[in-house]
């Protein structure tokens, strides 16, 4: 049986891929404030801006390709039974192959009932032919389209499922997040303590007290091939 890999990763992964991240200095908070594309608040006081906000997202996200940490990731799913949790709301993940993937946060192509998001009667995933929604389109139950994104303010729908996987975990490894984001953060928390935990980030991270990790200091790239060549195995180059 496949010992089990459990991977929490965040907006660092993504950046390599040109997909911009929100918190970095040039990041999308820089120019969009938070209050006003990312909170229930702030759709009730303009959808059309909402909506314009994450069409503009998706169209970027078309550009966007998985990079070389993605597809290492996939590939672990030979050696390991591979399941990444992601805060990132795109399908870089899905397009480099991995087949077990939690969005902790949502998923960008997704669109939702704004009445009940969380209802999947009303969910529908976007084509890349048709990344758009119209201002005043509406779901099924009447209410307005509103994109598939656990807004701040919001519960975190799937995170009992990543809480489950992180207590079942054999290694587990944390790529491109800067652990500031909570519920996210404390998945480490339910980690068996003699699993070993990797962290893989450029920046200095403050990892979790009374817990020995072993820091990768690199981008998700180099850190990602760093840790195949820790764990035995060959990767992507």
């Amino acid at each position: 049986m496949k010992q089990k890999l459990v991977v929490l990763t965040g907006a660092g992964i993504s950046a390599e891929s040109g997909f911009s991240t929100f918190r970095d200095s040039d990041g999308l908070w820089e120019r969009y404030p938070v209050e006003a594309v990312a909170t229930p608040e702030g759709w009730q006081a303009d959808p059309n801006l909402v909506t314009d906000f994450y069409n503009s997202l998706r169209r970027q996200l078309l550009t966007a390709q998985p990079n070389a940490a993605h597809l290492a990731l996939a590939q672990l799913e030979q050696h390991y039974d591979v399941t990444v949790v992601t805060q990132n709301v795109d399908d870089l993940h899905e397009r480099a192959g991995s087949s077990h993937v939690i969005h902790l946060h949502g998923e960008l192509l997704k669109v939702c009932s704004s009445a009940d998001p969380d209802d999947t009667r009303y969910h529908r995933t976007l084509t890349a032919a048709n990344v758009n929604v119209a201002h005043g389109q509406r779901a099924a139950d009447g209410s307005l389209l509103r994109p598939w994104i656990v807004w701040f303010g919001e519960a975190v729908p799937r995170l009992a499922d990543a809480a489950e996987a992180a207590s079942r975990a054999d290694i587990f490894v944390i790529v491109g997040s800067s652990l500031n984001v909570y519920p996210a953060a404390g998945l480490v928390r339910y980690v068996p303590t003699a699993a070993p935990v990797y962290l893989i980030d450029p920046k200095e991270v403050r990892v979790p007290s009374g817990r020995h990790v072993e820091v990768i200091q690199q981008v998700a790239t180099t850190g990602m091939r760093e840790l195949c060549r820790r764990l035995g195995v060959q990767c992507v180059q």
